[in-house]
């Protein structure tokens, strides 16, 4: 099996919380432990600068950049390259994997990483629309970055959709890997909590996007009608003073209870106290956190967007439109159906077991990454041509940066040659696993 040196792209890692960042995390354990080499590049988080080392020998580069919105950096197109390009070539960097449509660092390095004449591919965690003026930017900036991609990767179905559309491409050009948890990590208590106290369980971003406006209309209704129900919610975000202003004004102290953020070590802690995960999203590509809520054991209540039907089976969830008056009809069904036993959660945890396993995500990209790598690269005359055919404007746009690049790649060629810059001693390798 051949080896390779993979470098990770994303605005979005540890420490921050997110299914993105566990994503990049336990595919790169898992790609070290089947005889690759990974590095991880991303921005610096606060005093978290430099390059840092992980489990497994996993090398974390956190680069020094400004940041503008939700932890992502300012986008430049050109100023990456300088220190990017040492970083490639000092770990040999055979493939350059970037993650998330709206991280700046991902799309420049993708750009910076075919100029060098290095294999690239990308992956898609997310669903964006096509009116409003910040999709319509982000889907040509993805046009852009994925018209000279090695291959794509989606972690749905819907995902894969999406993707296709807002970016023109072929639908042959992008695989299916969905996300995965390790279900040894989630497993469901022991003694399991009476019935008699129905707990709702909410772990999310306390973003609008995220169903917070939702979560902080329905909770006074269900308190209402349900004298039994609990709220236990962790979570950051813009909401969380909605949610707090709301128990005031309701006076549900006593029955909502606000954790605020969490490190993602204390998400099963949370979730084995309660009966129902509720996860109320307007908007979601895959959803790792209800199979983390399922494997705990817990009965799932979500709305029924994006790529979440595909996530878990019809009997692990109780599915809702994304309105108020859905979401609380969803509950009260998945609170009855408990409370008279017509549902057995305790099968959950071993078939989540089964369906997702980092192991086999690790394996299914390695696919992707031998067939990008077998791949002969198409000639500057045809990439060129690509980019031209992009729009009148836009392609134009798109040749110009590109022309740019490779001036740039040449002056950084001569202002630090190659044999210049020292090459890194490489972590030792463990056997290669055959399994998962």
């Amino acid at each position: 099996m051949k080896s390779y040196n993979i470098a990770m792209i994303s605005d979005f890692f540890y420490p921050q919380p997110g299914g993105m960042e566990l994503h990049i995390y336990h595919l790169s354990q898992k790609l070290i432990a089947r005889g690759h080499s990974v590095v991880v590049i991303t921005h610096a988080y606060d005093d978290r600068t430099g390059v840092r080392m992980l489990t497994n020998g996993l090398k974390i580069y956190y680069v020094p950049f400004f940041i503008i919105y939700r932890q992502t950096t300012f986008p430049t197109v050109f100023s990456l390259f300088p220190i990017l390009r040492q970083i490639l070539i000092r770990e040999r960097i055979d493939i350059v994997h970037g993650h998330g449509t709206f991280s700046s660092m991902c799309h420049e390095a993708i750009l910076h990483a075919n100029t060098m004449g290095i294999k690239t591919v990308f992956t898609d965690h997310s669903l964006f629309g096509f009116a409003d003026v910040g999709s319509i930017l982000g889907n040509k900036l993805l046009k852009f970055t994925l018209t000279n991609i090695g291959h794509v990767i989606c972690v749905s179905h819907t995902c894969k959709e999406n993707t296709v559309l807002r970016a023109s491409l072929d639908p042959s050009s992008v695989s299916v890997i969905p996300n995965a948890v390790i279900a040894d990590d989630f497993k469901p208590a022991e003694v399991k909590p009476s019935l008699n106290k129905i707990t709702v369980v909410v772990i999310s971003r306390l973003f609008q996007n995220k169903g917070a406006d939702l979560l902080t209309a329905i909770i006074p209704r269900l308190c209402s009608s349900r004298p039994d129900i609990h709220f236990l919610i962790a979570g950051d975000g813009p909401k969380f003073i909605d949610l707090e202003q709301m128990r005031e004004k309701h006076q549900l102290q006593d029955r909502v209870e606000l954790i605020g953020s969490i490190r993602h070590q204390q998400v099963r802690d949370v979730m084995v106290q309660g009966h129902i995960y509720l996860h109320p999203s307007l908007t979601e590509a895959f959803g790792t956190v209800l199979v983390e809520a399922a494997s705990c054991g817990l009965l799932v209540v979500t709305t029924k967007v994006g790529g979440i039907p595909e996530v878990l089976p019809n009997k692990m969830t109780v599915f809702a439109d994304p309105d108020e008056e859905s979401l609380v009809d969803a509950v009260n069904l998945a609170v009855r159906k408990l409370k008279e036993n017509k549902i057995d959660t305790s099968s959950f945890h071993e078939e989540v077991k089964k369906m997702y396993d980092w192991g086999d995500i690790a394996k299914r990209t390695e696919k992707v990454y031998n067939m990008v790598s077998e791949r002969e690269a198409a000639s500057l005359v045809d990439v060129l041509i690509k980019y031209y055919n992009c729009g009148p404007w836009a392609g134009l746009l798109f040749i110009l940066c590109v022309v740019v690049d490779l001036f740039i790649l040449e002056f950084l060629n001569w202002w630090w040659p190659e044999s210049d810059i020292d090459k890194v001693k490489k972590w030792p390798r463990k056997k290669v696993q055959t399994g998962k």
